[in-house]
């Protein structure tokens, strides 16, 4: 049996309502993407690898760290999944002797 789906009286669907068949299932993986990131790897084995990524970085760094900036993770974490704790060393202030 398949689920009910809720119109109007004129055959329109309600609003707040998901249409049935309306895109991919979350979580599934986009096939082009995947294509193309495929694409992108074996064309970058085909220029050199990491050889050839960095001779980008020494003489075009721009591009290079736009890519470097897409593959960064988005959020970062602290030790054991906490916050991130920045801490700065000061020294202790000198004392002159005259």
């Amino acid at each position: 049996m398949e689920p009910e789906t809720k119109t109007t009286n004129r055959g329109a669907f309600v609003k707040g309502q998901k249409r049935p068949g309306q895109g991919r299932p979350a979580g599934s993986t986009n096939k082009k993407a995947q294509l193309i990131r495929e694409m992108v790897t074996q064309a970058l084995d085909q220029a050199g690898g990491v050889e050839y990524l960095a001779e980008v970085a020494r003489t075009n760094p721009g591009p290079f760290l736009g890519l470097v900036g897409k593959v960064l993770p988005i959020q970062v974490t602290g030790a054991e999944g906490g916050p991130v704790q920045i801490s700065w060393p000061v020294a202790p202030p000198r004392i002159e002797r005259a």
